[in-house]
């Protein structure tokens, strides 16, 4: 990423990364990364938030000369580093696996319980 990229062209890749990655939309990054909050580290996020609090100020033209692309840049940097290392993957077999081990879990209580019952009624 260099600093040589636009302020407009950084935020877009910023709520490009967070469609693809985290499958949130907005039509802003301020309600994107709204919708993202939990998903993101308080440090990503915060970066993530300067950028979103400048994305009206790149579109001005005047406006746009005042801002510091070198702190963007490396906050554009720090957000795109974090969201390329998730494995989208990885977090579905996550999710897959905490799902079946909260079944497997649920089978368990409900076959001890159902001993448990037995037993109290002396059918066992």
């Amino acid at each position: 990423m260099s600093e040589t990229m636009s302020a407009e062209d950084q935020i877009a890749q910023i709520s490009t990364l967070l469609h693809r990655k985290l499958g949130v939309r907005g039509k802003t990054l301020s309600k994107t990364l709204r919708k993202a909050k939990h998903r993101l580290p308080r440090r990503i996020h915060k970066q993530a938030m300067s950028l979103a609090k400048v994305e009206t100020l790149a579109h001005h033209p005047k406006l746009r000369l005042t801002l510091d692309l070198t702190g963007l840049g490396s906050a554009t940097r720090e957000v795109t580093a974090y969201l390329n290392e998730i494995d989208l993957a990885d977090r579905r077999k996550g999710w897959w696996l905490s799902m079946l081990g909260g079944l497997a879990f649920n089978v368990l209580v409900a076959a001890a319980l159902l001993i448990l019952f037995l037993w109290w009624r002396n059918l066992i």
